[in-house]
This record gives C-alpha cells, structure tokens and sequence, in this order.
C-alpha cells in the first residue's frame, strides 16, 4: 500500500480516477478504542491551527473500512481508527474502489479488559477459564457440546457462584477480534476434540472464535462508554472493552487480573498482560493535499506532546510506542506532506 507493508495494487487490475476533490473538513471514522484518543488530537488541532477541527465518529473498526474504502473524494472517509491492522478481504473492497493508496500509522498500545464493578469481588482469570465460559461451543467428556456453564463457579469451583454475565462488543468490533484471537484461539485450537471434529485449521480457527449466544454474552454496540455504564447498574456483570476506559472511570469499575497479571501501563507496556494489541490509523493518500490539513493532522497525531512517552494521550490511556518506534512513525507521517 504504501501501507508499507502491502500494495493494494496487487488486489486490482485497474484505477479508478479521482473524482470529487476537496474536504472542507477531516473525516474520520472507525474503532471505539481508538476514538477518544484521535478525538483528543483532533480536537488540539482545531484549537492551534487554522484548519477545521476533523469531525471523528466511532463506527466499529469494520464498520470504518466499509466506509473508508467504498471510494475516493469529498464523500468518503480520509482516515479510518483500527484496533487492529486491514484485513485482506478489506484490502481488497478498497482496491475494488480504487482506494489503492493507504498510509498505514500505528499510533500506540492498548489493552483488552474484563472489569466489573469495585463493589464485587475482583475477578483472576486465566485465557482457558475465559474460553470455557464464553465460547459457543466446549469440549465435555471428549465431545463438544453447547457451553452448558451457567455461573462461575461451573466453569471453576474458584470463581464466584453468580451467573455468568458479559457484555460486550460485536463482530464489527476490532476489540471483540482481538480478543477472540488473543483469547479464544489460543485456548482452543489445540484441544483434541477441536482438532478431530475441524481438522481444516481453518475451520477450526472460525469455530473457536464463535461466542456464545444464549444471553451469557451480550453484544452492546461499539460504545465502551455504554459497556462502562451497565456495570454501574448491574454490578456482578462483567464487561469487555479498551485499557483506556479502565483508565477514566477507576472509581467505580476494577479490571480483571489475567493470567495473575493486572491490566495497567506497566504490563501492557512490558508485554507481561498478554490481552493486548497495537492500535493504527489508515490514511487515503489521495486526499493528502486535496482535505485541507490531513497531513498536518497525521503529523500531530504521532508527535511527542501527544504520542510520547510524557505526551497528553499517556493520560488518557494510551500505551506508548518505543521511542524508536514511535520515530518510525512520525518519518512516516512528514512523508505524506512532503
């Protein structure tokens, strides 16, 4: 792409010409996690320069892409937020619509939380507890089975005896993807059962991503905030969501420990809380130069007062890169406006 890492180009034989030319205004679109810390940036932007401030919705990371790659112009997207990198089919929707040049910028770190409220007991889990509570289907006596746990405590004698209870994101979500692969996968591809019943991997892959649908987990949309606030009125209920909203509302909601290790900066940052993953924005080269400040609006972005190791998104939540990572980026950046 110049994603840096992939040519669109590849997925097209041809190109489609630009049509519409200018946005008055940044566009962006995209992931829930990666929202409030782009909204930041975007909102300094408006305030120290004399571009617009960028309009910002949270639409889901694969809702984003859809938008993001339907075309090139004024009525489409400039950047997408992603809480994880393109997927190949999507890739391949934005070669379709000529959508061949995307600027790939990983912007920092962030963790995937289970929280409940501080008014319970604070849950430890392991990645295997999770996969049995959560996944469709399970492995009883050698067969698979549909999930039969009701509590807790049926999943492990350990666990609270309260009924299971998770809400959570949906597949649109780059969180819910990321916790399926960082949680669910790893739990479950290896398990006999799995491998005798989908021995295509994957096949077995796709199953073992599948979360249960019987009212144990329960998708709330793209809004974290609202996951946050269903804690608050249902306090033995767990929620899954970004490290960053953890971070805002500690007085009320606690994290789950995984694998005996806490979700907070230190650990997402060392790598030792394993539930983690890097968050992007994709940006349309070919609106470079034609939306009024998308370059300059990048650049800030990755800058060091706001992305730095001391920067202003360290407050709100956000993981930063290696400082020599992070250098990558901000090179990456000045090539869009050079």
């Amino acid at each position: 792409m110049r994603l840096f890492f992939l040519s669109l180009a590849t997925f097209s034989t041809f190109t489609l010409p630009l049509h519409a030319q200018t946005g008055d205004s940044i566009q962006i679109v995209g992931s829930s996690t990666v929202y409030p810390f782009v909204t930041v940036v975007a909102e300094e932007f408006g305030n120290v320069t004399d571009f617009r401030t960028p309009i910002v919705e949270s639409t889901g990371t694969g809702g984003g892409f859809k938008l993001f790659c339907a075309g090139i112009g004024e009525n489409y997207p400039d950047v997408v937020n992603a809480s994880r990198t393109i997927k190949h089919s999507e890739a391949e929707m934005c070669a379709k619509n000529g959508v061949e040049k995307i600027t790939e910028i990983k912007i920092g770190f962030d963790g995937i939380v289970l929280a409940n409220s501080k008014e319970e007991e604070r849950f430890s889990l392991s990645k295997s507890l999770l996969f049995l509570a959560l996944a469709k289907t399970i492995p009883v006596e050698g067969q698979l089975v549909v999930n039969p746990h009701k509590k807790w405590s049926d999943v492990d004698p350990s666990l609270p005896e309260i009924k299971i209870e998770v809400y959570g994101p949906p597949t649109t979500s780059g969180t819910r993807d990321a916790f399926v692969e960082l949680v669910m996968e790893p739990s479950c591809k290896d398990l006999p059962a799995f491998k005798e019943a989908y021995p295509d991997k994957k096949a077995r892959k796709k199953m073992c991503h599948l979360l249960r649908e019987d009212g144990r987990y329960i998708e709330v949309g793209e809004n974290d905030n609202l996951i946050v606030q269903k804690l608050r009125s249902n306090p033995k209920a767990l929620g899954l969501f970004g490290f960053s909203f953890l971070e805002q509302n500690t007085d009320t909601i606690q994290g789950s420990l995984i694998e005996n290790k806490a979700p907070n900066f230190e650990n997402i940052s060392d790598g030792s809380y394993s539930v983690s993953r890097s968050l992007y924005v994709y940006v349309k080269e070919s609106h470079i130069g034609k939306t009024a400040g998308l370059g300059e609006f990048i650049e800030m972005l990755v800058s060091e007062d706001a992305a730095g190791e001391y920067g202003y998104l360290g407050e709100k939540g956000l993981i930063p890169l290696p400082v020599d990572e992070l250098k990558s980026m901000q090179e990456r950046s000045n090539t869009l406006t050079q």
